[in-house]
């Protein structure tokens, strides 16, 4: 789990996730369920900019898969890890977002 596109698995648009990019740099993204913070640091200055994005601080959280019913059948979503990540205030922004 060393390669930073392993780790970061893909970014996460809500209502939630715009309010606070606008608001204060923070960007929200689906993570390796085993990866922690120092790592999910890395691979987005490595993955989204050239020296030029620097992480302040990153969050994160386990979230449970749900469980889902198809007529009598049931089955359950796989557990899955979400990441906030605020940009320190001098590094550029992450264009993934800019352009949907």
């Amino acid at each position: 789990m060393k390669h930073p596109g392993d780790i970061i698995v893909a970014p996460l648009i809500t209502e939630k996730s715009t309010k606070l990019r606008e608001k204060g740099s923070v960007y929200c993204f689906r993570v390796h369920p085993r990866a922690n913070k120092i790592e999910i640091a890395r691979a987005i200055e490595i993955l989204f900019g050239d020296g030029e994005v620097k992480v302040a601080d990153v969050r994160t959280m386990n979230l449970q898969g749900k469980t889902k019913r198809m007529g009598r059948f049931t089955g359950r979503r796989p557990d899955w890890k979400k990441a906030w990540v605020r940009l320190a205030s001098d590094s550029k922004e992450i264009e993934v977002f800019e352009n949907p």
